[in-house]
């Protein structure tokens, strides 16, 4: 492959997609411009495209004669986050969730730069399809941060409407240095799992809180007791987090509300200490309901969970060694256990075919190696930070080109 993937126009041009992206971020289920944005897209550089896969997932196929179907994906959604990046292009979006309350919005975790560089990957292989034959399957996937958009496409048919690919390609960018690329084989990413519970009481008078039943302090009392489970009950040997992200009760300092919520989450990397940990949040919901005496049981629902991500470890490591070949060695890290999670898997898993997932640097090149060097990665603006945002460049330049070289691969060569 040629080394100019992108000329300079060209990378103009990304460059303004990727901040249009940035600028007008949409939360999960509602990203209709930005659907519009890659459908458009992928309709220029003369793929066949489906749009409303899914809700607002996208769809483009490229076929090009006898090979193998090839499936890159890349997500979309946005974050219910403030952006204070302080970027000209910096994100003011408001917009109502699901819960119906008005919050800010921001592409906070950087499914802009995902999404924009698979539009220039999808544009380059389409330009360049005289040197590879197969099919190309280019998904843009809603809904990643519900862990519930690659479920929702391939239950609205995706893998029967279009090609069945023979392996699945996706990278996430991340706090690590730009124009580097981060790899890891066999677990890559957390399961995750999320249960929404309500504890109730007896609302009452602030100044009589004996004839009330106080919800939110059984609601700290829980919060506080779900934190010796990993300290507790997992083995040592194994990992899991257990985060209370959220908890709201009350209207007024001195009103005991009936209610009090609790949005619990949970990542593992073993099934049997993932049915623990879900078992043990259960027990001591229920436990301290009872111990402070609570109207009624608790109410726990879980609301959506994501698979492990494998990568798989064969297909990794050809996938790792055209990178190294084309990058060079000096510019690939090797990625410990991440915990944080991805839906991507879904794909694989659902089609019974090798999926390879790797991630690549959004971080300014001289602050990112410093921080690493001194120990402090903490102080790096990371993904689901109001101040992540990644640099454009060489970010865009890096992203597209290892979707290229991936797809490249795993496509039949023409001669």
């Amino acid at each position: 492959m040629a080394g100019d993937v992108l000329d300079e126009d060209t990378r103009a041009a990304l460059a303004d997609f990727y901040r249009d992206l940035h600028e007008h971020p949409e939360l999960s289920l509602q990203e209709h411009r930005t659907a519009g944005k890659a459908a458009e897209a992928l309709t220029a550089a003369g793929f066949a495209t489906t749009e409303g896969v899914g809700g607002t997932g996208v769809v483009g196929v490229l076929a090009n004669g006898e090979g193998p179907v090839v499936m890159l994906r890349a997500d979309f959604d946005a974050l219910p986050v403030e952006e204070k990046t302080g970027l000209p292009y910096a994100s003011t979006v408001r917009a109502t969730d699901a819960d119906g309350r008005e919050v800010p919005v921001m592409h906070a975790c950087g499914h802009d730069m995902h999404a924009t560089c698979l539009a220039g990957a999808a544009a380059y292989l389409a330009r360049t399809a005289d040197h590879w034959s197969g099919t190309l399957l280019v998904v843009f996937q809603p809904a990643e941060e519900l862990a519930r958009g690659a479920a929702d496409m391939v239950a609205d048919g995706l893998f029967t409407r279009f090609p069945k690919p023979d392996i699945v390609l996706g990278q996430h960018v991340a706090p690590l240095p730009a124009g580097f690329v981060g790899h890891a084989s066999g677990p890559v990413m957390a399961a995750s799992d999320t249960a929404a519970v309500v504890i109730h009481g007896r609302g009452g008078h602030g100044s009589r809180p004996e004839a009330g039943i106080d919800p939110v302090l059984i609601a700290a009392s829980t919060v506080v007791r779900l934190q010796g489970i990993v300290a507790r009950e997992v083995p040592p040997a194994e990992a899991a987090v257990v985060t209370v992200g959220r908890l709201q009760a009350g209207t007024k300092d001195n009103i005991i509300p009936d209610t009090a919520e609790l949005g619990i989450n949970v990542r593992s990397y073993d099934a049997k200490v993932r049915d623990r940990v879900r078992a043990a949040i259960e027990r001591i919901v229920n436990a301290e309901s009872e111990a402070g005496a609570a109207s009624r049981p608790p109410e726990t629902t879980w609301t959506h969970s994501a698979p492990l991500l494998v990568s798989d470890p064969d297909a990794t490591a050809v996938t790792v060694a055209a990178f190294k070949e084309h990058f060079g060695e000096q510019r690939l890290l090797p990625m410990p256990l991440v915990a944080a999670s991805e839906d991507v898997g879904v794909f694989g898993e659902a089609a019974g075919v090798p999926t390879v997932f790797w991630f690549w640097g959004g971080l300014d090149q001289a602050t990112a190696i410093a921080a690493f060097q001194s120990g402090d990665v903490d102080a790096l603006p990371g993904n689901h930070s109001p101040h992540f945002a990644p640099e454009i460049e060489p970010t865009l330049t890096t992203g597209v080109e290892a979707l290229v070289v991936a797809a490249r691969l795993w496509l039949a060569e023409r001669v």
